[in-house]
């Protein structure tokens, strides 16, 4: 009898961790269960789901995204007057100053002149975003605009009105002076909903 006791409770020991390793399998899986029961009652995935990217992978595709965005969002939106190829024409323009243009820097009394360069659709670039950025900004912060146009581009020249401002103007340096103003997101919306901004 002893001998049959013995034997019974050693085989109680050893199957006790496999029923406790079934039942935890068993409560996993109910969990899970439960789990993608609850997800799919609310339209949801799982935490397990893959990430989904959201770089558009391009600087002027990601600001016209934006600026579409934007505009579906917008129930007044005139659709009729929108021209997103505007836009994008607009962004060439930006990105050819900014990378391409060949720039020289002279300091003048009160400012400085910056000649503005590049060969090819650059000229013109160079042109249309100077013209644009003088008649916009001039008189603001202080300072003066004026554009002329030279073979290959145009002049930019920038006047202060306190001489403190010269070494702000110095450590800005053309494209610096550019940006002046973060009025260029406005500019884009504007373009695209078929207004001139720069009149």
């Amino acid at each position: 009898m002893s001998r049959y006791i013995l034997a019974l409770t050693a085989a109680i020991v050893c199957c006790t961790p496999v029923l406790a390793e079934t039942e935890n399998q068993t409560q996993t899986t109910q969990h899970h269960d439960h789990s993608a029961a609850q997800h799919a009652a609310h339209g949801t995935k799982p935490s397990s789901a893959k990430a989904v990217p959201r770089e558009p992978g391009q600087s002027a595709f990601a600001a016209i995204q934006e600026i579409v965005a934007i505009l579906e969002a917008d129930p007044e939106t005139d659709w009729s007057r929108v021209d997103i190829e505007a836009l994008r024409n607009h962004l060439a323009d930006m990105d050819n100053v900014t990378l391409r243009a060949d720039v020289k820097t002279l300091p003048v009394e009160d400012g400085y002149r910056f000649t503005v360069t590049g060969d090819g659709d650059v000229t013109n670039s160079i042109r249309r975003m100077l013209t644009a950025h003088a008649a916009t900004m001039n008189g603001t912060r202080g300072f003066r605009y004026e554009v002329a146009e030279v073979p290959g581009g145009a002049i930019l020249s920038v006047y202060v009105s306190k001489p403190s401002d010269l070494q702000k103007l110095s450590g800005l340096g053309f494209i610096g002076v550019m940006t002046l103003g973060a009025h260029h997101q406005e500019h884009h919306l504007a373009l695209a909903s078929g207004q001139s901004p720069h009149h």
